[in-house]
């Protein structure tokens, strides 16, 4: 009895340990990005927020997506967002460079954020953990090379979500058309 017990106790202790280190796995930056592997376009599929504010504004989006060109070897990069918002698109270009698992703005177009590639399982996602200087609003955000991801993909990266203390993701209807590239 005494054995049944002890081992039903580790196998307890063994599951309470484990859920902390799902987190640690999620939460790691990607440690090899390759930078080329980025170019192209990416559609947003879903994304959460820290404040509910932000999520109700990001809600009113019909879709979005991001495109990678000019990658250098100097990891140098143009990260072009476009949001299709009230039946108009929304588009930007910024010059970018890529340190391992980051992106950085360049000085210039005076955006206080920093961009971490986070892990994750989707062979053709990205996830991108945005926050700014001041912490104060953080972005986590998961494109994919296709509109729609598996019900897999997307509790991992509501899990991802959670372990930030994020809202619950919005994922966003890919029926809706996305704006056309610049």
């Amino acid at each position: 009895m005494f054995v049944v017990m002890s081992v039903a106790l580790l196998c307890l202790l063994s599951v309470k340990q484990a859920a902390p280190l799902a987190c640690i796995d999620l939460l790691e930056p990607l440690d090899q990005l390759n930078p080329l592997q980025l170019l192209g376009r990416w559609a947003l599929v879903a994304g959460t927020f820290n404040d509910s504010a932000h999520l109700d504004f990001f809600k009113l989006r019909d879709s979005s997506s991001i495109y990678f060109s000019n990658i250098s070897e100097t990891s140098n990069a143009s990260y072009s967002p476009s949001t299709r918002f009230g039946g108009k698109c929304y588009h930007g270009t910024y010059s970018v460079t890529l340190e391992g698992s980051t992106l950085s703005f360049n000085a210039r177009d005076q955006l206080n954020l920093t961009v971490t590639f986070m892990y994750t399982s989707c062979h053709d996602c990205v996830v991108m953990r945005f926050a700014n200087d001041l912490k104060k609003t953080e972005r986590l955000w998961l494109f994919s090379r296709r509109r729609e991801v598996e019900m897999e993909q997307l509790e991992e990266f509501r899990v991802q979500a959670e372990c930030l203390k994020m809202l619950p993701p919005v994922v966003l209807d890919p029926t809706k058309e996305l704006c056309q590239e610049q």
